[in-house]
């Protein structure tokens, strides 16, 4: 299984600022620190926003900073934010499924049972536990 880089960039961001809890921090500062482009952060940032993980600040001195404190920014919720639907087999969505094995094959449940697992292992896990 393989997590997108937004959920990379995501999980980098709140990194950075759980590191910089004393101060705003940028977009860019964060882009050009992770070496990672900036319209990229944009959208990550945006959704952080949207969702209570950060408070943006506007204007000349702005930026943006943890909206919660490390311990209360559970990691399941993040990756759940970043990856909807976490479909790690063609057969778990049925607008792109192919498969003619689909009836009959079992595969499908333990790779289920499999992505259900690894979401329980970070419901226990929160941002001050990786920095």
């Amino acid at each position: 299984m393989q997590l997108t880089k937004y959920t990379d960039y995501t999980l980098r961001t709140l990194l950075y600022l759980g590191a910089h809890q004393d101060r705003l921090s940028t977009i860019s500062e964060i882009s050009e620190y992770h070496n990672v482009s900036r319209s990229h952060l944009v959208k990550v940032v945006h959704q952080l926003g949207k969702n209570g993980f950060i408070i943006t600040v506007r204007g000349k001195n702005g930026g943006i900073r943890l909206a919660k404190e490390p311990n209360k920014i559970q990691l399941s919720q993040v990756v759940r934010l970043t990856e909807p639907h976490m479909n790690i087999q063609e057969c778990f969505s049925k607008e792109t499924n192919t498969c003619p094995l689909i009836d009959k094959c079992k595969l499908k449940l333990v790779f289920y049972d499999a992505r259900e697992a690894f979401m329980r292992s970070l419901e226990d896990k929160y941002l001050n536990d990786i920095l």
